[in-house]
């Protein structure tokens, strides 16, 4: 592999080590607990939805299903996320958010917005779309 295609793949890491930094700092600051990033994701992607299934959080963050089943329940013993059985079919678990789960979210949302503005400083709107493409494509390689 040519020495810039490896210099590629690092800096993608080193970049997603600093913003997991960044992260990390800013929750300590508001004393929320440090979550792992998936959980992180499942509590914005419930907020993007009043109610997933296990399923669907499973398909969205890639992850399989007794991994998923770990991470919703420490988001439960938290208080963040309640689950219940679908009135239709008590097999199929729901996953809706608590209050204290909307009040991390509109918390991490303004630290959210402070990582994007680290994050893009710099780039034009050009910049971003392409570079929004190019790791696009780069995702797609591994699907």
């Amino acid at each position: 592999m040519p020495k810039s295609e490896t210099n590629i793949i690092s800096k993608i890491s080193r970049i997603h080590s600093l913003c997991a930094d960044f992260l990390r700092v800013e929750l300590n600051k508001t004393g929320l607990p440090n979550l792992a990033s998936s959980h992180g994701f499942i509590l914005f992607l419930l907020s993007q939805n009043e109610t997933l299934t296990m399923r669907e959080i499973s398909e969205k963050i890639n992850r399989d299903k007794s991994t998923t089943t770990q991470l919703i329940k420490k988001l439960e013993s938290l208080g963040y996320v309640k689950t219940a059985s679908s009135p239709e079919d008590s097999r199929i678990k729901l996953v809706k958010l608590t209050p204290q789960g909307i009040k991390y979210n509109d918390t991490t949302s303004a630290i959210s917005e402070r990582l994007k503005d680290k994050f893009f400083t710099g780039l034009s709107e050009t910049e971003i779309l392409k570079l929004e493409s190019t790791l696009d494509k780069i995702s797609e390689n591994f699907h």
